[in-house]
């Protein structure tokens, strides 16, 4: 498989090391005014800016090239960027967050979330922490999260907060507080290889695939 990988931080370098290790290619590295866009390759991983996106996607659209996104920050961009796939038959894989546990986590949440729907006296919130050089704030995953629990069913306040500080790879904590207790479920990511790894399951599993997909997916 060739991988046209774009956006050079940590996280494609990461993806780099990571397919070169599984007998994968690098087609090209795209960076700010570096790369080639033109190289022959099987499908895309974005790691750039939710910026850069935008001027990302259409080449994506216009080469027809299956891509795996994992930049966050573009919500409001889905709708559109969903359509142009569709028109064009692409495959697209986007997921604030490519990593198999934090995926898995998701489905423990929708779960907590429908039980808790039947016990107004729990409030929810939702607490995020992350490294200081993170842009955006609260996460996509927090984001994700608030809105599986809306989907199973919960349809009170969830309220969200954000740490920013070191390096901290990611925590996420969605809690319900009552009147006499509190439950807590948490996932901690150790270091990004599981973001990396997700993302390069993501873009095996694409091949072949017409359609807008999310990480879960890939793992159902």
């Amino acid at each position: 498989m060739r991988i046209l990988l774009v956006g050079y931080g940590k996280m494609g370098q990461l993806v780099e090391e990571l397919a070169l290790a599984q007998g994968m290619e690098i087609a090209s590295r795209i960076d700010v005014g570096t790369g080639n866009w033109t190289a022959p390759a099987d499908v895309a991983i974005d790691f750039s800016t939710a910026a850069a996106l935008t001027d990302n996607f259409p080449r994506y659209v216009q080469r027809k090239l299956p891509a795996v996104i994992g930049t966050t920050g573009w919500p409001e961009l889905v709708p559109t960027f969903r359509a142009e796939a569709e028109r064009a038959g692409l495959g697209i894989v986007a997921s604030a967050n490519f990593s198999i546990g934090v995926n898995l986590f998701e489905m423990v949440v929708a779960e907590a979330a429908r039980v808790m729907r039947q016990h107004p006296q729990y409030g929810a919130w939702i607490h995020e922490a992350h490294h200081s050089t993170k842009r955006d704030a609260p996460s996509g995953t927090a984001l994700l999260l608030r809105d599986v629990m809306t989907g199973a069913g919960y349809d009170r306040r969830i309220d969200i907060s954000a740490t920013r500080a070191g390096a901290i790879p990611g925590i996420h904590t969605v809690g319900f507080d009552g009147p006499s207790d509190t439950i807590e479920l948490t996932h901690t990511a150790r270091d990004r290889r599981g973001f990396a790894s997700g993302a390069l399951l993501a873009a095996q599993w694409i091949q072949g695939r017409r359609g807008w997909f999310s990480m879960m997916d890939v793992l159902r």
